[in-house]
């Protein structure tokens, strides 16, 4: 019960701090954020983290699909194949949603 008190404590103090800010200041924060997203070393930082990611996940699949075998549905071995092999640039869970 403690806990609860607690958090919706916080929660409150949060919401009223929140709301006093107000949107000028949520404004300034999300410009920001764009500049920030669009430095190039910051985008230069993030392709490299993604691409990183892929291959690890890819190492990931292999590893799995050694100790699993086929005990994985096709429709979900798929989908990780296609995962691993995303080369799109885009990000993970984006698309159709098909493979």
């Amino acid at each position: 019960m403690r806990y609860r008190i607690a958090f919706a404590a916080g929660a409150a103090l949060g919401y009223v701090l929140g709301t006093r800010a107000g949107r000028e200041r949520y404004e300034q924060l999300a410009k920001y954020a764009r500049q920030v997203s669009h430095n190039p070393a910051v985008r230069n930082v993030t392709e490299t983290a993604t691409q990183q990611g892929r291959v690890a996940a890819g190492k990931a699949v292999h590893v799995v699909s050694v100790k699993v075998g086929d005990r994985l549905p096709d429709s979900v071995s798929r989908r990780v194949r296609a995962f691993a092999g995303n080369d799109r640039g885009d990000d993970f869970g984006s698309g159709s949603g098909t493979v």
